[in-house]
Protein backbone atom coordinates (compact mmCIF):
# COMPACT_ATOMS: atom_id res chain seq x y z
CA UNK A 1 0.00 0.00 0.00
CA UNK A 2 1.73 3.37 -0.87
CA UNK A 3 0.73 5.79 1.79
CA UNK A 4 0.41 9.62 0.36
CA UNK A 5 -0.37 13.27 2.13
CA UNK A 6 -2.06 15.42 0.15
CA UNK A 7 -0.85 19.01 0.88
CA UNK A 8 -3.60 21.50 -1.39
CA UNK A 9 -4.89 24.51 -0.21
CA UNK A 10 -8.07 24.02 -2.63
CA UNK A 11 -10.51 22.19 -0.77
CA UNK A 12 -12.44 20.77 -4.02
CA UNK A 13 -8.80 20.19 -5.51
CA UNK A 14 -7.80 17.66 -2.73
CA UNK A 15 -11.48 16.39 -2.55
CA UNK A 16 -11.06 15.29 -5.86
CA UNK A 17 -7.59 13.95 -5.91
CA UNK A 18 -8.10 12.03 -2.89
CA UNK A 19 -11.17 10.39 -4.10
CA UNK A 20 -9.23 9.12 -6.50
CA UNK A 21 -6.69 7.74 -4.77
CA UNK A 22 -8.78 6.03 -2.25
CA UNK A 23 -10.49 4.28 -5.22
CA UNK A 24 -7.38 2.39 -5.64
CA UNK A 25 -6.87 -0.58 -4.18
CA UNK A 26 -2.65 0.08 -3.61
CA UNK A 27 -3.01 3.90 -2.79
CA UNK A 28 -4.43 5.62 0.18
CA UNK A 29 -4.52 9.11 1.45
CA UNK A 30 -2.93 9.03 4.83
CA UNK A 31 -3.02 13.04 5.55
CA UNK A 32 -4.68 16.20 4.01
CA UNK A 33 -2.69 19.90 4.66
CA UNK A 34 -3.21 23.04 3.45
CA UNK A 35 0.52 23.86 3.68
CA UNK A 36 3.85 22.36 4.02
CA UNK A 37 3.90 23.84 7.54
CA UNK A 38 1.16 20.86 8.24
CA UNK A 39 2.68 18.52 6.40
CA UNK A 40 5.50 18.76 8.51
CA UNK A 41 3.31 18.55 11.37
CA UNK A 42 1.96 15.22 10.11
CA UNK A 43 5.22 13.85 10.03
CA UNK A 44 6.11 15.35 13.24
CA UNK A 45 3.00 13.74 15.14
CA UNK A 46 4.22 10.36 13.84
CA UNK A 47 1.86 10.24 10.31
CA UNK A 48 3.98 7.37 8.00
CA UNK A 49 3.92 8.13 4.47
CA UNK A 50 5.81 7.42 1.24
CA UNK A 51 5.10 10.16 -1.02
CA UNK A 52 3.64 14.00 -0.76
CA UNK A 53 1.77 15.34 -3.40
CA UNK A 54 1.95 18.65 -3.25
CA UNK A 55 0.91 22.29 -4.79
CA UNK A 56 3.40 24.05 -5.49
CA UNK A 57 1.73 27.88 -4.63
CA UNK A 58 0.75 27.75 -0.98
CA UNK A 59 0.70 30.15 1.99
CA UNK A 60 2.89 29.69 5.04
CA UNK A 61 5.34 27.18 3.50
CA UNK A 62 5.08 26.16 -0.52
CA UNK A 63 5.90 23.44 -2.34
CA UNK A 64 9.41 24.33 -2.90
CA UNK A 65 10.10 24.87 0.44
CA UNK A 66 8.38 22.27 1.50
CA UNK A 67 10.74 19.21 -0.88
CA UNK A 68 13.44 21.14 0.72
CA UNK A 69 12.84 20.86 4.14
CA UNK A 70 11.62 17.32 3.45
CA UNK A 71 15.10 16.65 2.04
CA UNK A 72 16.82 17.59 5.21
CA UNK A 73 14.38 15.82 7.42
CA UNK A 74 12.62 12.77 5.54
CA UNK A 75 14.88 12.03 2.49
CA UNK A 76 12.99 8.60 2.14
CA UNK A 77 9.83 10.25 1.27
CA UNK A 78 9.45 11.21 -2.43
CA UNK A 79 7.73 14.71 -3.48
CA UNK A 80 5.67 15.04 -6.34
CA UNK A 81 4.93 18.91 -7.02
CA UNK A 82 1.00 19.24 -8.61
CA UNK A 83 0.43 22.57 -9.86
CA UNK A 84 -1.38 25.38 -12.13
CA UNK A 85 2.26 26.26 -13.46
CA UNK A 86 4.11 25.07 -16.40
CA UNK A 87 6.62 26.92 -16.49
CA UNK A 88 10.36 25.30 -17.25
CA UNK A 89 11.52 27.80 -14.42
CA UNK A 90 9.85 26.13 -11.96
CA UNK A 91 10.24 22.32 -13.38
CA UNK A 92 13.92 22.81 -13.49
CA UNK A 93 13.73 24.50 -9.59
CA UNK A 94 11.45 21.35 -8.38
CA UNK A 95 13.66 19.07 -9.66
CA UNK A 96 16.52 20.64 -8.19
CA UNK A 97 15.41 20.63 -5.02
CA UNK A 98 14.50 16.95 -4.84
CA UNK A 99 11.07 16.49 -6.04
CA UNK A 100 10.87 13.42 -8.19
CA UNK A 101 7.44 14.08 -10.22
CA UNK A 102 5.56 17.19 -11.83
CA UNK A 103 2.59 17.63 -12.80
CA UNK A 104 0.05 20.24 -13.77
CA UNK A 105 -3.50 20.30 -12.04
CA UNK A 106 -5.27 19.50 -15.79
CA UNK A 107 -3.42 15.98 -15.96
CA UNK A 108 -5.78 12.74 -16.89
CA UNK A 109 -6.57 10.62 -14.11
CA UNK A 110 -4.37 7.68 -15.35
CA UNK A 111 -1.10 9.92 -16.10
CA UNK A 112 -1.64 11.00 -11.94
CA UNK A 113 -2.39 7.19 -10.86
CA UNK A 114 1.50 6.53 -13.35
CA UNK A 115 3.22 8.97 -11.75
CA UNK A 116 2.45 7.91 -8.48
CA UNK A 117 3.68 4.32 -9.22
CA UNK A 118 6.54 5.17 -10.99
CA UNK A 119 8.06 7.75 -8.39
CA UNK A 120 7.44 5.26 -5.68
CA UNK A 121 9.17 2.89 -7.65
CA UNK A 122 12.13 5.26 -7.89
CA UNK A 123 11.47 6.76 -11.11
CA UNK A 124 11.43 10.69 -11.83
CA UNK A 125 8.21 11.53 -13.90
CA UNK A 126 7.65 15.22 -15.69
CA UNK A 127 3.89 14.85 -17.25
CA UNK A 128 3.48 14.97 -21.45
CA UNK A 129 2.02 18.36 -21.86
CA UNK A 130 5.44 20.18 -19.96
CA UNK A 131 7.52 17.57 -21.55
CA UNK A 132 6.09 18.41 -24.99
CA UNK A 133 6.73 21.99 -23.61
CA UNK A 134 10.18 21.53 -23.24
CA UNK A 135 10.68 19.28 -26.02
CA UNK A 136 9.43 22.39 -28.56
CA UNK A 137 11.59 25.20 -27.00
CA UNK A 138 14.26 23.54 -27.56
CA UNK A 139 14.05 22.70 -30.65
CA UNK A 140 13.26 26.23 -31.36
CA UNK A 141 16.48 27.17 -29.56
CA UNK A 142 19.78 27.45 -32.06
CA UNK A 143 22.56 24.90 -31.75
CA UNK A 144 24.65 26.59 -29.03
CA UNK A 145 27.55 26.67 -31.47
CA UNK A 146 25.91 28.95 -33.52
CA UNK A 147 25.10 31.00 -30.44
CA UNK A 148 28.60 31.42 -29.68
CA UNK A 149 30.14 32.09 -32.66
CA UNK A 150 27.18 35.02 -33.53
CA UNK A 151 28.64 36.33 -29.56
CA UNK A 152 31.94 36.24 -30.95
CA UNK A 153 31.06 38.14 -33.90
CA UNK A 154 29.17 40.88 -32.43
CA UNK A 155 31.80 41.31 -29.48
CA UNK A 156 34.32 41.56 -32.09
CA UNK A 157 36.07 38.21 -29.80
CA UNK A 158 39.08 36.87 -31.73
CA UNK A 159 40.10 32.89 -31.62
CA UNK A 160 43.07 33.61 -29.60
CA UNK A 161 40.98 36.21 -27.12
CA UNK A 162 38.66 32.83 -26.65
CA UNK A 163 41.44 30.76 -25.57
CA UNK A 164 42.96 33.46 -23.34
CA UNK A 165 39.82 33.59 -21.86
CA UNK A 166 39.49 30.03 -21.31
CA UNK A 167 42.74 29.89 -19.25
CA UNK A 168 41.86 32.76 -17.00
CA UNK A 169 38.35 30.68 -16.31
CA UNK A 170 40.34 28.03 -15.58
CA UNK A 171 42.82 29.85 -12.82
CA UNK A 172 45.86 30.88 -15.03
CA UNK A 173 47.85 33.43 -13.95
CA UNK A 174 49.10 35.74 -17.13
CA UNK A 175 52.09 34.58 -16.91
CA UNK A 176 51.19 30.81 -16.84
CA UNK A 177 48.87 31.44 -19.39
CA UNK A 178 51.63 33.29 -21.25
CA UNK A 179 53.72 30.25 -21.19
CA UNK A 180 51.19 27.80 -22.45
CA UNK A 181 50.26 30.45 -25.91
CA UNK A 182 53.73 30.99 -26.32
CA UNK A 183 53.27 34.57 -25.62
CA UNK A 184 54.90 37.79 -23.68
CA UNK A 185 53.58 38.64 -20.42
CA UNK A 186 52.37 41.97 -21.93
CA UNK A 187 50.08 40.37 -24.67
CA UNK A 188 48.43 38.41 -22.35
CA UNK A 189 47.74 41.63 -20.49
CA UNK A 190 46.61 43.54 -23.56
CA UNK A 191 44.10 40.22 -24.35
CA UNK A 192 42.45 40.01 -21.09
CA UNK A 193 41.95 44.09 -21.15
CA UNK A 194 40.18 43.58 -24.34
CA UNK A 195 37.60 40.96 -23.26
CA UNK A 196 36.88 43.31 -20.62
CA UNK A 197 36.65 46.61 -22.82
CA UNK A 198 34.97 44.53 -25.54
CA UNK A 199 32.27 42.95 -22.68
CA UNK A 200 31.42 46.19 -20.71
CA UNK A 201 32.82 44.23 -17.43
CA UNK A 202 34.15 45.72 -14.82
CA UNK A 203 36.46 43.34 -14.37
CA UNK A 204 37.76 39.46 -14.58
CA UNK A 205 34.88 37.50 -12.35
CA UNK A 206 32.71 39.64 -14.43
CA UNK A 207 34.35 38.54 -17.28
CA UNK A 208 34.46 34.73 -16.27
CA UNK A 209 30.49 34.90 -15.37
CA UNK A 210 29.37 36.73 -18.70
CA UNK A 211 31.23 33.89 -20.43
CA UNK A 212 29.97 31.44 -18.71
CA UNK A 213 26.26 32.24 -18.70
CA UNK A 214 27.25 32.77 -22.58
CA UNK A 215 28.24 29.78 -23.24
CA UNK A 216 31.59 31.25 -24.57
CA UNK A 217 33.93 28.44 -22.09
CA UNK A 218 33.37 25.45 -20.65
Amino acid sequence: MIKIILAEDHLVVRNGIKLLIDSQDNLTVVGEANNGIEVMELLEKGTEADIVLTDISMAGMDGIQLVERLQQLYPGIKVIMLSMLNSSQHVFQAFEKGAKGYLVKNVGYDELLFAIEHVEKGGRYLCEEIAMMLLDKLHDVPSSSTNVEQLMADLDISDRELEVLQLISEGYTNVEIADKLFLSKRTVEGHRQNLIDKTGVKNSAALIKLAVKNGLIK
